[in-house]
């Protein structure tokens, strides 16, 4: 078996040993307090329990075992929302161990320990609550673009290497795209001497009218840590979050003409996953010779542009740009992100597999290999979430 596949199943087996481990505490705390309203009411003696227990306090204790029941269940099948139940109980469970010291205390470590499991719990449902509330917006602020069919006459005024992608990508006589829905699987090096290769996912949404994107990702760190971040670009702004265990910040910038560049710069590398986009008003073409050419966007007082290299059968290979890799460089660093399989999705051929990386020092450093697993076009519904958003965009007259 092949390192890495090792180091994933790894990876999957402590995340699944400390999911059992939680919920093994979880019932074992919950059976304790259902001891307490056994005693309350008379059902059963518990020696263990030597303070009297009235029966207002008994349905107490057997109110934080409800909760603490429920939480296990929410938990075990993945709902957004166990962590409030399990806050819940830790509020009652706590005032009640304060009540019964002398033969509680200890559960207050029980109670520290799913305190924290809900806290992260939480910031997990707050942050996928933010993205969602964003995508939402995304899509309620975007043009459906014309019904209208790509036709060669369309393209007449572009470099003819670009003709030439264009018409090979398959877009001829296919509706212009006014949005994109895609997923994708992630191999990320956070720095050039890393040696492994992190794990992750993705979920990216596109639209074209205006063009924006919102981008999320969800990266195992090791066994233990895992960070999200998103990465959005909207009204010609940028802004990008890291947080680790979607609670403590690691990196958020935005509100910079640099982010703001960065963003629209890689808005326009990723216009070769929806080909149609490239005939948009706000990117300018030239030629630079035979087999490459350059765009330039300008959107909302934000400009970049960068270099789309193909090969002899118009085929894209790379995208190369000056781009600011952090807002506090004082120069640009040559960004470039490399095809390395190209496919046909829903009747257009795109990269579907892709390396990005950075110039440092004279060398090349690739700290992102992405693969594409599912794309859609021109979406009439977005998922969000465990459920489905229909209402969204304006009708493009």
């Amino acid at each position: 078996m092949a390192p890495k596949a090792v180091r994933f199943l790894a990876l999957k087996n402590t995340k699944k040993t400390m999911r059992i481990a939680l919920v093994i505490l979880i019932g074992i705390h919950g059976i304790i307090h259902l001891f307490g309203f056994l005693k309350a009411f008379g059902i059963s003696e518990f020696n263990e329990i030597s303070q009297a227990i009235s029966k207002t306090f008994g349905i107490f204790w057997f109110l934080t075992f409800l909760l603490l029941a429920i939480t296990i269940v929410l938990f075990l099948n993945h709902s957004s929302y166990w962590w409030l139940s399990g806050f819940l109980a830790v509020i009652i469970s706590q005032v009640l161990i304060f009540n019964f010291w002398s033969d509680a205390k200890f559960g207050t470590a029980a109670n520290v320990i799913i305190l924290l499991a809900t806290i992260l719990g939480y910031s997990s449902f707050n942050f996928k609550h933010k993205v969602n509330q964003e995508r939402i917006s995304l899509f309620e602020n975007a043009e459906i673009q014309s019904q209208e069919i790509v036709t060669e006459k369309a393209l007449a005024d572009l470099p003819l290497i670009v003709q030439k992608w264009l018409t090979k990508s398959g877009i001829i006589g296919k509706k212009f795209i006014s949005n994109v829905h895609l997923v994708q699987e992630l191999q990320l090096k956070l720095k050039p001497e890393q040696a492994n290769w992190n794990n992750g996912t993705a979920e990216q949404y596109f639209t074209v009218q205006p063009p924006a994107f919102n981008w999320n990702i969800n990266a195992e760190m090791n066994s233990i840590l895992r960070v999200v971040g998103r990465d959005e670009f909207v009204d010609g702004e940028g802004e990008m979050i890291i947080r680790l265990l979607s609670l403590i910040p690691v990196a958020t910038a935005k509100n910079d003409e640099k982010i703001n560049q960065a963003s629209l710069q890689r808005y326009l590398a990723e216009i070769v996953w929806f080909p149609s986009a490239s005939l948009s008003q706000y990117i300018k073409w030239e030629t630079i010779d035979d087999y490459s050419a350059r765009a330039t966007m300008e959107y909302k007082g934000t400009k970049g542009s960068g270099e789309f290299h193909f090969d002899r059968n118009g085929n894209f290979e790379k995208f190369v740009a000056m781009r600011y890799q952090d807002i506090n460089d004082a120069n640009p660093t040559e960004w470039s992100v490399r095809a390395t399989k190209i496919e046909e999705k829903n009747g257009i051929k795109i990269p579907v597999e892709c390396e990005a990386s950075w110039k440092v020092e004279n060398a090349r450093w690739t700290w992102l290999k992405l693969k594409i697993t599912d794309i859609q076009y021109n979406v009439k519904e977005m998922p969000v979430g465990n459920s489905v958003y229909k209402k969204y965009g304006k009708q493009h007259h």
